[in-house]
C-alpha cells in the first residue's frame, strides 16, 4: 500500500499550493525510497503525473539544489536523484524530562542522534541551549558540516498555529510562538508539531503502522498523548488539540492532574503514577524508581511493580476504548517510556480495551511501537525533510 506523507499544517487542503506541494512530494517519495537514478519518464509513470508536471517539479527542485539531474544518452534522457550535497535536516523532541536531537538526510533517514535526561521545568531558552549543545556534540553545527535546511520540532503539548496552548501542560513554552523563537535561535526554517503526532507519523511511515491508512499512536511517558492518522494523514483538529487522550476524565473524584482537573487518564498511566505506586516497595531502587527499574523488578516477580503496571495498563485500555469506539483505527501502537514494559503493560491494556470497547472494535490490535522512545524525534526528522520538499523556495 502506498504511503501518503503528511503535508505541513500551513498548506490549506485543496489550494494550488497544497496541490503543488503534494505533487512535489509524490516525486520525492520515489526518490527517497530508491537510491537509483530515475528517468523523468519513469517518475511520471510511477506517480501518475503528467510528464510536463514532472519536468517542472524536477526543474524547481534542481534550481534549489535538492536533486541532481544527470545527463543521459539516447532515448533514456536525463536521470534524477536526490542530491547528497543538498544538506541535512534536524529533528528536536522536547519532552517533559528529556531532550532528543537527531540529524537526518533529506530523505528523512536518521543519521545520528542523542538523548539526554533533564530535570524538568526548564524554560524554552534553557531547553534550546541544551539542544544546541547536543547538536554541536554531534558535529552538526561545524562550519564544514552539511548545511541544515530545516528543523522539525516536537513539543508535548497542544500546539495551535505554532503557539503552545497550555501553561499547565508545558509551562516552559506556554504562549511561546515556537516556530518564530526556534527559527531566530538557529537561523533556519522550522516546522512545529505535537510530539505524539510526530510519533504517529514515524510509526505510520517506518514503524508498526506501515501499510495502514488509519491508526493511533499513544505516547505514554511523563505525559500521555495520542497521534491520530486518518486516511494516511495526521488529524490535528480545528486548533491542533486532537489526540489529547491523556486528559480524558476517568473519574472526576480521582487524583489531581497537572492540567488542573482530576481523574485524567494521564494521572493513572504516566510514569509519575508508576513511581508513586512503587515508592518504597523496591528495596534495590531509590524511592523515585525510574521506569526501567520498575520493569526490571516486575520481571523479577516484584508484586508491587507488577500490580502498578497492570493497573496502569487497565486504565490505558479504558482510555483506548473511547478512542477506538470513536475512530475505529486499524491498529493502536504504544510508544514512550512506558512502552518498555512490553506485555506487562500491553496485555492489561488489551483487557481494558475489550472490557470497555464495542464488540466490533474490541479486537483492535494494540502493539508496541517499533521505534520505541525514538518515535517522536524520528517523526521530527521526517517532518523537516517533508518541509524542505514542500517549500523549496524557503
Amino acid at each position: 500500500m502506498s504511503r501518503r506523507p503528511t503535508p505541513p499544517p500551513s498548506r490549506a487542503p485543496g489550494s494550488p499550493a497544497s496541490l503543488r506541494s503534494a505533487n512535489q512530494l509524490r516525486v520525492v517519495t520515489l526518490l527517497r525510497e530508491s537510491p537509483d537514478l530515475w528517468t523523468q519518464a519513469a517518475l511520471a509513470r510511477e506517480t501518475g503525473l503528467a510528464p510536463a508536471t514532472v519536468s517542472t517539479i524536477v526543474r524547481e527542485l534542481s534550481e534549489h539544489g535538492l536533486v541532481d539531474v544527470v545527463p543521459g544518452s539516447g532515448r533514456r534522457g536525463a536521470a534524477v536523484r536526490l542530491s547528497p550535497a543538498a544538506g541535512c535536516v534536524v529533528g528536536i523532541d522536547f519532552g517533559h524530562t528529556h531532550v532528543s536531537v537527531a540529524v537526518g538526510s533529506l530523505a528523512g533517514t536518521v543519521l545520528k542522534e542523542e538523548w539526554q535526561h533533564t530535570g524538568g521545568g526548564e524554560d524554552h531558552r534553557e531547553a534550546l541551549e541544551l539542544a544546541r549543545s547536543m547538536l554541536a556534540g554531534l558535529g552538526a553545527l561545524e562550519a564544514a558540516a552539511p548545511p541544515i535546511r530545516a528543523i522539525g520540532l516536537g513539543l508535548p503539548a497542544p500546539v495551535s498555529e505554532e503557539v503552545v496552548e497550555s501553561d499547565a501542560i508545558f509551562p516552559g513554552w506556554a504562549g511561546v510562538n515556537a516556530r518564530a523563537v526556534v527559527e531566530d535561535f538557529f537561523g533556519v526554517p522550522v516546522v512545529v508539531e505535537n510530539d505524539a503526532n510526530l510519533g504517529a507519523l514515524a510509526e505510520h511511515r517506518a514503524g508498526a503502522a506501515r501499510g495502514t491508512d488509519n491508526s493511533v499512536f499513544i505516547k505514554t511517558s511523563a505525559g500521555v498523548g495520542a497521534g491520530i492518522v486518518v486516511d494516511g494523514a495526521i488529524f490535528r483538529g480545528a486548533r491542533g488539540t486532537a489526540g489529547e487522550i491523556g486528559h480524558l476524565t476517568l473519574d472526576d473524584r480521582g487524583p489531581a492532574c497537572r492540567c488542573g482537573k482530576s481523574g485524567c487518564l494521564e494521572a493513572y498511566t504516566s510514569t509519575p503514577f508508576i513511581q508513586r505506586q512503587v515508592a518504597g516497595a523496591l528495596p534495590e531502587a531509590p524511592v523515585a524508581a525510574d521506569v526501567d527499574e520498575v520493569v526490571a523488578a516486575a520481571r523479577d516477580g516484584n508484586v508491587a511493580a507488577r500490580r502498578a503496571l497492570e493497573e496502569a495498563g487497565l486504565h490505558l485500555g479504558r482510555g483506548l476504548a473511547s478512542i477506538v469506539n470513536l475512530l475505529n483505527p486499524s491498529l493502536v501502537s504504544i510508544g514512550g517510556d512506558m512502552a518498555r514494559a512490553g506485555d506487562l503493560l500491553l496485555e492489561p491494556a488489551r483487557i481494558g480495551l475489550r472490557r470497555y470497547a464495542l464488540d466490533l472494535a474490541a479486537d483492535t490490535p494494540v502493539v508496541a511501537g517499533e521505534l520505541g522512545a525514538r518515535a517522536s524525534v524520528v517523526g521530527a526528522v521526517l517532518l523537516a525533510a517533508d518541509s524542505i520538499v514542500l517549500s523549496p523556495s524557503g
